[in-house]
């Protein structure tokens, strides 16, 4: 069941399951990230990757991360920029912000795909957030010889700010201090990925939470797609079913939709993340000063 873009009836009754939720659970996907500007294509790339894309006939960022570099000198050169503006630098727009204002004094809770950071750099608690899929920030043995991982923020800064001609020097090239073999980025692609001390934590947190929020419970999906559907949109579809005084609330720009069988409970709203909860925001603030 999918909804179309005329969505003020649908606005009305999110900011309604907002506001009586005993407890929000909010699964986030790449798309909101992009909704805060983080996109991968055209001016941004064209600001921080012209030279890779000229030279080596890619237009996108994530093209870029697949390319097989001749020299680690050269791959770490495209990484490092990429690692940098998408997790050191705040994203264009203040969606996240806009998130925290809705639900930071509500009890939440936030599962995410997204490894850029955004969630903790708007403020959100980092004890309610669980990055299932690792972080642009952390380093692991590419082996991975050992389940720990480790803060990159001064290895990257280093490596943007020494580079040269697509190259960083040699001696930046990250290797693990323990065997010794290269370091990779601690990022969900295959079987080596690290689920550090500090993952188990927050995957334990998660599940607790959801063990112990009973009543009205609003599973709120921002922008998660189709990629990985079995981390957040079919458990919260699944969820949701086993509960019937929750609500599914689903916005993603041209794919917000849920089964039939969930149309009752479920509010899907096709349009722009940030446009949405902006005006969320507003009704909420509205309906504060009629009280």
């Amino acid at each position: 069941m999918k909804y179309t873009k005329n969505f003020s009836a649908e606005i009305d009754r999110l900011r309604k399951a907002v506001s009586e939720a005993d407890a929000i659970i909010i699964g986030a996907g790449a798309g909101l990230s992009s909704s805060a500007g983080f996109t991968y294509s055209g001016e941004r790339f064209e600001k921080y990757f012209s030279d890779f894309g000229k030279k080596y006939n890619f237009q996108d960022m994530y093209s870029g991360g697949f390319y097989p570099y001749e020299t680690p000198e050269e791959m770490w050169a495209y990484w490092s920029r990429y690692i940098y503006i998408n997790r050191y630098l705040d994203p264009p727009k203040p969606v996240y912000s806009e998130l925290l204002k809705l639900v930071g004094d509500k009890d939440y809770f936030v599962v995410t795909t997204n490894v850029d950071h955004c969630f903790q750099k708007a403020g959100f608690d980092k004890e309610r957030l669980f990055y299932t899929q690792g972080d642009y920030g952390l380093f692991q043995c590419s082996e991975p010889c050992h389940n720990k991982t480790y803060d990159n923020k001064e290895m990257i800064l280093d490596m943007v700010k020494y580079q040269q001609d697509m190259k960083i020097p040699t001696e930046l090239i990250p290797h693990c201090p323990v065997c010794g073999k290269p370091m990779s980025m601690n990022l969900r692609s295959d079987d080596t990925f690290v689920e550090d001390e500090g993952w188990h934590r927050a995957a334990k947190r998660y599940v607790d939470f959801l063990d112990t929020r009973k009543g009205k419970i609003l599973f709120l999906e921002l922008g998660v797609g189709f990629n990985t559907p079995g981390i957040i949109k079919y458990p919260f579809w699944r969820m949701t079913k086993n509960n019937s005084r929750a609500i599914y609330a689903c916005i993603n720009f041209g794919d917000a939709g849920c089964p039939l069988e969930l149309k009752k409970q479920s509010v899907c709203i096709d349009g722009d993340i940030g446009e949405v909860i902006e005006e969320l925001v507003k009704v909420a603030k509205m309906k504060d000063k009629e009280w």
